[in-house]
């Protein structure tokens, strides 16, 4: 039989639960009609709602982001395109509350409930990952960035476990292969982010999943296990930011990227950081 404290401890994680659950709701409540205003005003600061919005839902969360390396800086008629490793959907408002950039991601996240509204609203680019589908997707994420929009993709096309990094697919990277109408050629920036704590002590491999989403794991149970537990500490780490040119094609410039971030999650799970070329 329960302790009376461990009886306490239990009905206190519960409550701050459903008070994240409840504070959740309220910080979508204001910010769709704002994010909406703001776009039927064609209003410049429609483009910082997203971060303000990923800003406050890690706080909510009680996520403490730890950011090293420099964010590169867009240049006019230059976008960025930032490339990370994936191990949830949480990666998404870590990066997203740090990146004034959209996101790249499966078409299939357009049809979830809620989340494919959400996605929408930010701005996401949708892909099929298909082989049929896959040059007219790279035109549309070229048209895209020469609007001028910065984006984020995952090359490992899926999320993992954390502890390593799966193999980045090389074929988006084309849409950085040829120089923009500005004459030039986008920056790339390779990205890390890993969650490295729970409640202030280093996650182990047994406690990672409370993070990470992969697998058949159920998006429903995973999220409200993250609301009962909030405490996470997630490192950013922003690698030298590159281009195509240093490589000569898109396949040796996917292969630095991943090796660049692969390095990167072996300094998050070592606690030896170092930002620099692999």
């Amino acid at each position: 039989m329960p302790s009376q404290s461990e009886m306490t401890s239990g009905a206190r994680v519960i409550t701050v639960a459903w008070l994240r659950v409840a504070g959740f709701w309220l910080l979508v409540a204001g910010m769709i009609p704002l994010f909406l205003g703001l776009r039927a005003m064609r209003s410049p600061k429609e483009k910082a709602v997203p971060v303000l919005f990923h800003s406050l839902l890690v706080r909510l969360l009680g996520f403490k982001v730890r950011v090293r390396g420099t964010m590169a800086q867009r240049e006019e008629g230059s976008p960025i395109l930032f490339v990370s490793n994936h191990s949830s959907y949480l990666d998404i408002p870590v990066l997203g509350s740090i990146v004034p950039a959209s996101f790249v991601a499966k078409a299939e996240v357009a049809r979830w409930p809620f989340i494919g509204m959400m996605a929408r609203l930010q701005k996401t680019v949708f892909i099929e990952r298909r082989s049929l589908k896959a040059a007219s997707h790279r035109d549309g994420l070229r048209e895209e960035m020469e609007s001028g929009k910065s984006l984020i993709l995952f090359p490992e096309g899926t999320s993992s476990d954390g502890m390593r990094t799966l193999p980045f697919k090389s074929s988006l990277f084309a849409i950085v292969e040829k120089p923009f109408p500005s004459g030039r050629f986008a920056k790339v920036q390779p990205v890390t982010v890993l969650c490295t704590k729970i409640g202030g002590f280093p996650i182990g491999r047994s406690w990672r999943p409370y993070y990470a989403w992969f697998g058949a794991m159920t998006l429903i149970k995973h999220v409200w296990d993250v609301f009962k537990i909030g405490d996470f500490t997630v490192d950013v780490i922003f690698h030298p930011a590159v281009t195509v040119q240093d490589f000569g094609d898109r396949k040796l410039l996917a292969a630095y990227c991943e090796r660049v971030v692969a390095k990167g999650v072996d300094q998050c799970v070592t606690g030896r950081f170092e930002v620099g070329h692999a």
